[in-house]
């Protein structure tokens, strides 16, 4: 397939475009690399198969040639990025995802949108199943970033259920790995900078939040196996194993072997007490679950992070 992907250069997207091209597609990769960094898809450059495109999804797309796949993945995705840019956080989930539907619109290609747990809020129901509607503040930190998704989801169903646009709907929990930004504010590589610099781990509140981490390339096959399946409906896909805040830092620490304590500061407003996916959906349909140890995908992403120190 030829396949156009929103948000190449970032984290996830990144590691999709080398999936896909293992799979032997063609990936024409889109980024205004404001979160993003061309360090993550540098060593693409000289693939004949992969074409990046410096450009703002905000702005009207166009690609020559036929498109067979848009997958939308372009967007901030840390509480940093919502509170230092909101309004390009919600521009490119309203007016980036309404460009990339045109597109498959006019190229009758097929949609992948990247959701997030985020739609869930902060949960009044636990594990969070698909059918879920949420508990979200609209009006707090995080709204700029949960309500643009849930318009994004609602744009994409009224493509699908107006204009004929075969679409997807991944959303996507907590995930983790190589190419994570060391600074982008998210738990993972917070506590694995602060513990490679041998500065103390930083826990909010109690630490008794719960949060479920799902290594990046089991999340890429998850994504994949949406793509190809015949599933129009939402899909969480994340790793259902769940742990406490407290229990993830504990084991940074001593997978890092850092002599730095863990120290507690007040947790920040809105910040979910729960998040765990419900994942029968992809069980079921796709035949999808996670595969690597959490302690083998964090012993990975901290090799990562020493080699970029």
């Amino acid at each position: 397939m030829r396949i156009v992907l929103t948000g190449v250069a970032g984290f996830l997207g990144s590691h999709l475009a080398d999936r896909l091209l293992a799979d032997g597609h063609e990936v024409v990769g889109l980024d205004n690399l404001i979160t993003g960094h061309e360090r993550n898809i540098r060593h693409l450059a000289g693939n004949p198969k992969f074409r990046f495109v410096f450009h703002d999804v905000t702005e009207y797309i166009d690609v020559d040639g036929p498109v067979d796949a848009i997958l939308h993945f372009a967007s901030p995705a840390s509480p940093i990025d919502y509170l230092q840019i909101p309004i390009q956080t919600l521009k490119v989930g309203a007016l980036g995802t309404h460009k990339a539907l045109g597109l498959a619109r006019a190229k009758r290609a097929r949609f992948l949108l990247a959701s997030t747990s985020e739609v869930y809020g902060d949960p009044l129901v636990h594990p969070q199943p698909e059918s879920y509607w949420g508990n979200v503040n609209p009006v707090g930190p995080r709204g700029c970033y949960d309500e643009a998704k849930r318009f994004a989801e609602a744009m994409t169903v009224a493509y699908r259920d107006v204009h004929g646009v075969d679409t997807r709907i991944a959303r996507i929990f907590n995930t983790y790995g190589p190419r994570m930004r060391p600074n982008d504010g998210r738990i993972v590589p917070s506590l694995i900078s602060q513990a490679l610099r041998n500065e103390p781990l930083t826990v909010f509140g109690d630490g008794s939040q719960t949060r479920s981490f799902c290594y990046v390339s089991d999340l890429v096959d998850g994504v994949v196996r949406l793509l190809n399946s015949g599933v129009r409906d939402p899909v969480n896909v994340g790793n259902p194993a769940e742990m406490t805040v407290l229990e993830f830092a504990e084991t940074v620490r001593s997978l890092t072997a850092t002599p730095a304590p863990i120290v507690r500061r007040p947790l920040p407003v809105d910040d979910p007490k729960q998040r765990r996916p419900d994942i029968t959906r992809a069980r079921t349909l796709l035949g999808w679950e996670p595969v690597v140890p959490l302690e083998e995908g964090i012993r990975a992403t901290i090799d990562y992070f020493r080699a970029i120190s």
